[in-house]
């Protein structure tokens, strides 16, 4: 590892480099930021030796771009595109920006959106159920989000006009972009080209995409790279998350330690797993704790789950994991395959891979309690969980966003969503799974703070919080 070559007052340097490149596959002159690309280009070597070794990962740096070829172990439903306004991309969002990416690479070194949207209304009259007419004001919205997407990562950059514009009166407005056609082809790297495909699973690795024949035994050093990617790819990775072989290689100090000094942070270690502490910021994708209503409640709600769990006087009923979230979003996504023109093929081939198969559940996450060696988790039922947040927003609703204030069944949903993302909940259908990590945020103190005379018209952010002293995490 050339990390332990690296001279001490260089290496926050270098590891400040390995957070990048790690949460941003995926680096151009303008995204993340203007100084992202220059630090990878400056530990370009030891980057690429690095993240091969510890990860199996391939890195390609070029003048105007760095791109990650990560190893993909398991799908992961919980970094989905987002708009700039943060908002999660729905399958018409996914199908402009793919089809987006497609008109691009055909285009010169400029487009007009009108065109662009324009290419992109053909493609989608050789998909069925899909469509984009600039007449609808929902689809151009959408349309102009996935542009959104593009723009933020450098793909195409506005030269002239506004897309806003556009999306209000397509006759009036218009807007001009340049095209950057090494960003717009490191883009879309598959690692196999998808006509090849019967089944998403196959962007996996050999061996998690196998489906009938047992790939050959992995070596000690493929099964240290799939522990290590776990950690940092995963805000908790749990013991029996991990395969057989795996669990006793995360237990090795050697192997955690390489991780900590390859991005900077800082493992905390328990007997239900490991979890790497990010207050740098630089890696996680989440702040948590963190500023904002929905952050804010999710830690309120965590603690109150928590005291939930700990009521001896009314124990929860224990229950056994649902599938894993990566199984049924594969499930989900191998449905969507079409079955007409050149995919035909493929969802036949899917259609027969599946004959005699049986979905069983794949218990995750760790816990306490075992019945028959199944891991069981405690349960808290769905009325008590929209109840609890009802209860907070009644005590606390005054420091909310405003959207949120007007929404408290969506306030639920969105919080319950952050927890499981966090691997710190699991939904099922009639309520939550609490996993064990969500434990480090019992016994907070909440505090609220009056806004004095002078600070009624000053515009800030959620003015009610916890003593969050120790729990940062990622």
């Amino acid at each position: 590892m050339r990390g332990h070559k690296i001279d001490t007052l260089a290496l926050d340097n270098y590891q400040r480099a390995a957070r990048v490149v790690l949460a941003n596959h995926l680096v151009t002159r303008t995204y993340p930021d203007r100084i992202a690309l220059p630090l990878i280009r400056r530990w370009a070597t030891e980057l690429r030796e690095d993240l091969a070794e510890l990860f199996g990962y391939r890195l390609e740096v070029t003048e105007t771009t760095a791109r990650v070829f990560p190893v993909l172990d398991h799908l992961d439903a919980g970094r989905p595109a987002r708009t700039l306004g943060e908002r999660v991309f729905d399958r018409r969002r996914y199908a402009y920006l793919a089809l987006a990416l497609a008109a691009l690479g055909r285009a010169g070194d400029q487009i007009t959106l009108s065109e662009l949207a324009d290419h992109v209304a053909a493609y989608t009259g050789r998909v069925d159920g899909l469509e984009l007419s600039t007449d609808r004001a929902a689809d151009r919205d959408a349309f102009v989000d996935a542009v959104g997407w593009l723009t933020r990562r450098g793909a195409i950059t506005l030269a002239d006009g506004d897309a806003g514009g556009w999306a209000s009166d397509p006759e009036a407005g218009e807007a001009l972009y340049d095209i950057d056609r090494p960003v717009v082809f490191a883009l879309f790297r598959p690692p196999r080209a998808l006509q090849h495909l019967h089944s998403v699973r196959g962007l996996l690795t050999e061996e998690a995409a196998a489906t009938s024949v047992s790939p050959h035994p992995p070596t000690a050093a493929e099964i240290a790279r799939r522990v290590r990617r776990a950690l940092v790819e995963r805000p908790v990775v749990y013991t029996d998350d991990l395969a057989p072989e795996e669990r006793p290689v995360l237990a090795q100090e050697r192997i955690v330690t390489d991780v900590e000094l390859f991005t900077g942070l800082r493992a905390e270690r328990r007997a239900e797993g490991v979890a790497l502490i990010d207050t740098s910021g630089r890696l996680s994708d989440i702040r948590f704790p963190g500023t904002g209503t929905l952050a804010q409640v999710a830690l309120l709600l965590a603690g109150e789950i928590a005291d939930r769990v700990l009521d001896i006087d009314n124990p929860l009923p224990l229950r056994s994991g649902a599938p894993d979230a990566g199984e049924v979003l594969a499930e989900q996504l191998d449905d969507a395959i079409p079955e007409s023109t050149v995919f035909a093929p493929l969802a036949e081939l899917r259609s027969l891979d599946s004959l005699g198969k049986e979905h069983l559940p794949d218990p995750d996450g760790l816990t306490g309690h075992a019945v028959g060696g199944v891991a069981t988790y405690p349960l808290v039922d769905t009325t008590w969980v929209r109840e609890t947040v009802q209860a907070l927003a009644d005590r606390y609703g005054a420091t909310f966003a405003a959207q949120w204030q007007a929404d408290i069944p969506g306030l639920a949903t969105e919080v319950v969503a952050l927890l499981q993302r966090l691997r710190l909940v699991r939904v099922v259908d009639d309520g939550l799974l609490v996993l064990p990590a969500l434990a480090r945020y019992r016994g907070a103190v909440v505090t609220v703070r009056t806004k004095r005379a002078a600070e009624l018209f000053v515009t800030a952010a959620d003015t009610y919080g916890r003593d969050t002293t120790g729990t940062e995490g990622n």
